[in-house]
């Protein structure tokens, strides 16, 4: 064999074999590169992420609900607000034994058969781990009994947290109305109800009432706190710091005066009706009460079926906004606005009527209350004569200007002051009988009389009866009304912001004097005295026919079956020489206005006039001082001459 060949192919095998090793080394050069680039990124720039999920398996956070905006009438007094609340809560997984674990609560805490029937049908429909409330309010003694055994009740939470109170409850309940449990058609997929938090057993949100109206200014923002958990999610320990601090909601202050108020609901007692009180020269409310009321405490941990039937089937209806939600004929206070319209429509005041008691027109005899005899516009009013009403009503010539002049002054009106529910009522006119009453749409001259005395269609709430008072007592502008004074400091518009009324000046004026004559010598005289001196109150009474009197069904004034009785009315202003609050009081079924609206008007207008500095000022008129003794004689001495005296002193003295 040629010795230079076999040289050869030894080093050709020795050049491929350094070949494949440079090209293996470089390849495992670049993937030691890549590792190590790798490696490096994640320790260097990834290390962050990464130790945030490593946590998130050993902590996790808990939403905390915020604690909710308080709600202060006028003055501060706090009528909405939160206390701490001791809760019990229970969670499954797949191991979890539901009902040995409801046993061993149930020498723990008070669970009845009903109430561990419902538990556990909330237990097993709850998703896995998701938190089912067994018990609010708890005592610090069950509280202390469940979290001393906590080891021995896995899936077991005893808690604290905020829950809404209501401290003057009955008083505010139908205006500010009332939070309650978070329900699946309040949870939304977008939007603010899409907020986690409300997925929080012991979350709560407005369900009627301002609450509602300005629940998610309330609301605030959710906090967290930070939890130590195992594989399964559930909480091994509480961690002390890392904790999101929760942000409160807005505070809502209102106009409302918590005395007032609270004086409205003692005169009603168990009566049924409404009292609106307002500034006739902001458009503040000062006052805006239902009577019956309910207890919104109760609505906040959830009615049982029973309790909330006794409300809903009680014949005087407390869930029911007799302020703003029913409607009423207004009865005589109406008379206000038919004598308006007929002095703007050139009908003088001196115009008179003679009311014998009965008056027949139309084929019909129509009432009054008594024979008032020959009477002019003033006397009419002061004395509530529904004959010379009838016959002022066909006078001015139809429902059209009155009802223009009603609306106004703010009837068949809802009013944007937060609360929902408003009905608007009924100021009828020839356009309404056309849309109403297709089959016989035209006014007929019989319906106008009904409409003089504010029967008939005629239907309206306390609110705007309220209004037409205020706007009557300024004289001058379309006062709107306002309940919400601020939001999170944030002032709300005025409601003196508005126009000025298109009426003439003399004519409100005389309408004033009308009303003040109601109760110094009308239907009002005595019910309506103040006593506060010289301060003195304008009104109108009202009795308002709840049905006909036709076959002794209805009852006229507060005789018969209550649900057949009249409805009572009373509106007014004082100080009637320098106005400042306007009322309205209505008494469901009272009977006549002057017995039993009136006097309680006056005593919810005594507390408003006596909590007013200015007004009490003039009450509290110091006591004429006493006469000063006369001054004694100079002395003289002895040797002196005396005065010279007028010759008359002297005769006299002489005598």
């Amino acid at each position: 064999m040629n010795p230079q060949i076999y040289f050869n192919e030894v080093n050709e095998r020795q050049g491929a074999f350094h070949r494949r090793a440079f090209l293996m080394a470089g390849v495992t050069g670049l993937g030691m590169m890549a590792l190590s680039g790798r490696l490096a990124y994640l320790q260097m720039v990834e290390a962050p992420r990464y130790r945030n999920l490593s946590e998130h398996n050993q902590f996790d956070f808990r939403l905390q609900p915020p604690p909710r905006g308080l709600i202060l009438d006028r003055n501060g007094v706090v009528l909405a607000s939160n206390r701490p609340d001791f809760r019990l809560y229970v969670s499954r997984d797949e191991h979890t034994d539901v009902e040995e674990l409801l046993d061993r609560l149930q020498k723990l805490v008070p669970l009845d058969d009903d109430h561990r029937r419902r538990l556990m049908d909330d237990i097993n429909e709850a998703p896995r781990r998701a938190q089912v409330t067994v018990m609010e309010d708890l005592t610090w003694e069950e509280f202390s009994r469940i979290n001393v055994r906590a080891p021995e009740l896995p899936g077991v939470t005893a808690d604290m947290g905020d829950i809404r109170v209501y401290p003057f409850s009955a008083a505010f309940a139908h205006v500010i109305g009332y939070v309650g449990k978070v329900a699946r058609t309040d949870v939304s997929k977008e939007g603010p109800n899409a907020d986690p938090i409300l997925l929080n057993p012991g979350f709560r949100i407005g369900k009627a009432g301002l609450e509602k109206t300005y629940d998610l200014a309330m609301r605030g923002k959710p906090g967290a706190r930070k939890v130590e958990v195992d594989v399964k999610g559930r909480v091994v320990s509480e961690e002390g710091g890392g904790d999101i601090p929760s942000t409160p909601g807005q505070e809502l202050r209102l106009t409302l005066d918590a005395d007032v108020q609270n004086r409205a609901l003692e005169v009603f007692g168990e009566e049924s009706g409404a009292a609106v009180m307002m500034d006739c020269r902001t458009g503040d409310l000062l006052c805006l009460f239902a009577s019956p009321s309910f207890d919104a405490n109760r609505f906040v941990k959830g009615l049982t079926g029973p309790e909330y039937r006794a409300l809903a089937q009680y014949e005087r209806k407390p869930l029911f906004n007799k302020a703003l939600t029913a409607t009423y004929p207004p009865g005589s206070t109406f008379k206000t606005m038919v004598a308006l319209t007929a002095l703007q429509h050139g009908i003088p005041a001196s115009t008179v009527h003679v009311c014998n008691k009965a008056w027949f027109w139309g084929g019909r005899t129509w009432h009054c209350d008594e024979a008032h005899g020959a009477l002019d516009m003033k006397g009419a009013i002061a004395r509530s004569c529904d004959i010379y009403f009838y016959q002022l009503a066909l006078q001015i010539g139809g429902p059209d200007p009155i009802a223009y002049t009603a609306r106004q002054f703010g009837l068949q009106q809802i009013f944007d002051i937060g609360v929902p529910g408003q009905k608007p009522g009924l100021i009828p006119d020839t356009a309404y009988k056309r849309r109403a009453f297709p089959k016989d749409p035209v006014w007929h001259p019989g319906e106008t009389p009904s409409m003089g005395i504010g029967q008939g269609y005629v239907n309206v709430n306390a609110m705007q009866l309220c209004v037409m008072c205020a706007r009557l007592a300024n004289g001058q502008r379309a006062l709107q009304p306002r309940l919400v004074h601020a939001v999170g400091g944030v002032l709300q518009p005025s409601g003196a912001v508005v126009p000025d009324l298109p009426f003439d000046r003399q004519h409100i004026d005389f309408i004033r004097e009308a009303m003040a004559a109601v109760v110094t010598s009308g239907t009002a005289a005595g019910a309506a005295n103040l006593g506060l001196g010289p301060v003195m109150m304008a009104g109108k009474t009202g009795t308002a026919q709840a049905r006909g009197y036709n076959g002794g069904i209805g009852a006229h004034g507060a005789t018969g079956a209550w649900a057949l009785r009249d409805h009572s009315w009373f509106i007014a202003f004082a100080p009637y020489d320098d106005p400042r609050y306007a009322m309205s009081v209505l008494v469901e079924h009272g009977g006549f206005g002057a017995q039993a609206a009136a006097p309680r008007a006056r005593e919810i207008m005594r507390v408003a006039l006596l909590k007013d500095p200015q007004v009490r000022a003039r009450i509290e008129q110091p006591l004429p001082s006493a006469p000063e003794a006369p001054a004694a004689p100079p002395v003289t001495a002895p040797d002196a001459a005396p005065p010279s005296a007028p010759a008359s002193n002297a005769a006299g003295t002489a005598t």
